[in-house]
């Protein structure tokens, strides 16, 4: 039998220009004090299953170091992925385009996840 809270929203890799492409230009925003999410409910095209498809673009112009903008992007991901588990079940597919803030790199863990939590919290169901 199984049990409705072991069916958790993956978290899957958004990938593909045309795919980040079509949510910037056609994504709703969502902004936040540490990142600025643009996000299509449903899964892209060529997806094969449900979850939320997660994309983050740091650039340059955040940090001239790739060591620091990996970081901001491993930690972003890491935020989303603990967000999702604490939510209940009963999520719906979501394709997220994430731009951190350069405050995401400094600011407590605990405050960004809070942040990606309030965010797909506020996802219709």
């Amino acid at each position: 039998m199984l049990d409705l809270h072991d069916m958790r929203m993956p978290l899957l890799r958004l990938s593909g220009r045309k795919s980040c492409d079509r949510i910037i230009k056609l994504g709703n925003v969502w902004r936040g004090k540490h990142m600025v999410i643009r996000w299509l409910p449903g899964a892209p095209r060529a997806a094969k299953g449900t979850g939320v498809f997660l994309g983050i673009r740091a650039s340059t112009k955040l940090d001239a170091s790739a060591v620091k903008r990996n970081r901001m992007r491993r930690r972003c991901r890491e935020a989303f992925r603990l967000a999702l588990q604490s939510l209940p079940p009963g999520m719906s597919s979501a394709q997220l385009f994430v731009s951190p803030r350069s405050s995401s790199l400094s600011i407590d863990f605990s405050e960004l996840q809070h942040e990606a939590r309030r965010f797909l919290l506020s996802l219709p169901r």
